[in-house]
């Protein structure tokens, strides 16, 4: 793919720098570089959607006709590079980058109608129902059921990891409605109203003692048969497509070379042996090391953009792309942990709360640096682990 930059290209990056100067404010930027999770904090995330949906470029991976922006796979290689190097939040999108494909690909002309707008001007916030207890990388082992009773789906079960359930207004979630022949073949994906009775929300405390995920229990939850997406039994289909955004859709090349230029930061200010940490042959090596994997990212990255522009999905690039993502990111924040040394040690979570006034031990940019690393030890897993991606890989791309 040519990513050689054009004079319209050149003042396309421009467009875009000048819109981050006049509505990136300042505690969005704070917000996001103390960020330790996926996504930025709540609050900031939905101003930040707010002003990219005025803009209108909250959606620039949708076609034209159902509001996306038109831009080139070039343009949206430039709004991720300059959105990672301004220190934009990232934006809690289980809704632009998973669901919508989904009901646009699936869903009937009446869903896209509804949905598809409230999703782009963020007035429906998703969660994603679909790990349980027992269910996680063996997915199709769900035990959620959902029985027809008149018009509804009655749904009991629970589900497990959900992050962001606490926010959100609706659940994409996969349901178990039938038991007969194989156990994909029994699957049906349903949309679920959280403000639904019946619905109970437990948060799960992470290692680095944030609340991203929660625990989602369902007790006789009344759901429209109307917003099931896709035949019933057939929700294995509709999944599968879905992953393929979650793991190959996101930007992770550009937010990589963020987190790279953090960690370059960090080893330039501190010391080591009477010189910069930057300077130390061993470091320097590692660091050389990572920014080999980062090509590899940016290239993976590349081929997917290219392959959604001309078929409209990522395709099992999206396997490779979800496994060079996610075990960089590990990478890049244990090589942190490294830079900042004894910095790294303090217990000090007020100081990760934006608008603090708080005096953080050290380096401000030694704050975040633990907390990222502890949170992406879960990187290789969610979404689908990197055994499994391999496992696709071997089967879709290598034929074996």
């Amino acid at each position: 793919m040519d990513m050689a930059m054009t004079a319209e290209d050149a003042a396309f990056r421009d467009e875009v720098r000048a819109f981050f100067d006049a509505k990136l404010s300042d505690d969005m930027r704070e917000a996001s570089n103390l960020t330790s999770g996926v996504f930025a904090e709540f609050e900031i995330g939905r101003r930040w959607h707010t002003a990219l949906y005025e803009q209108g470029w909250i959606a620039p991976a949708w076609p034209t006709e159902h509001g996306g922006t038109g831009w080139t796979p070039m343009q949206r290689y430039i709004y991720d590079s300059e959105a990672g190097a301004a220190g934009a939040p990232r934006l809690f999108s289980m809704g632009l980058r998973m669901v919508g494909p989904v009901v646009m690909k699936f869903g009937t002309d009446e869903q896209k109608n509804f949905y598809l707008p409230r999703i782009r001007s963020g007035e429906d916030v998703w969660c994603q129902g679909y790990s349980e207890p027992g269910s996680g990388s063996d997915l199709a082992s769900l035990q959620t059921r959902a029985i027809v009773d008149g018009d509804d789906y009655v749904v009991n079960g629970t589900k497990l990891w959900t992050t962001g359930a606490q926010h959100a207004s609706r659940m994409f979630c996969l349901v178990r409605t039938s038991t007969e022949g194989k156990r994909q073949e029994g699957i049906s994906f349903i949309l679920i109203d959280m403000n639904t009775p019946g619905i109970k929300i437990e948060p799960i405390i992470s290692i680095s003692g944030d609340h991203e995920v929660n625990q989602v229990f369902l007790d006789d939850v009344r759901v429209p048969i109307a917003n099931r997406i896709g035949p019933e039994n057939d929700g294995w289909t509709v999944a599968k497509y879905l992953l393929e955004f979650e793991r190959g859709g996101a930007a992770y090349a550009t937010v990589l070379e963020a987190a790279l230029n953090k960690l370059r930061a960090i080893a330039e200010s501190e010391q080591t042996g009477g010189g910069r940490l930057i300077e130390d042959d061993a470091f320097a090596a590692k660091m050389a090391a990572l920014e080999v994997r980062q090509m590899a990212v940016q290239a993976t990255e590349h081929r997917i953009m290219s392959e959604i522009a001309q078929r409209g999905r990522p395709g099992p690039a999206s396997s490779m792309m979800k496994v060079l993502g996610s075990e960089n990111n590990q990478l890049i924040s244990e090589l942190a942990v490294e830079a900042t040394q004894y910095y790294a040690a303090p217990y000090q979570p007020e100081a990760r709360v934006p608008g603090n006034n708080a005096e953080p031990i050290g380096p401000a940019k030694s704050v975040p640096v633990v907390p990222k690393y502890l949170n992406f030890r879960a990187a290789t897993i969610y979404a689908g682990s990197s055994e499994v991606q391999r496992n696709i890989m071997a089967k879709l791309v290598l034929g074996l």
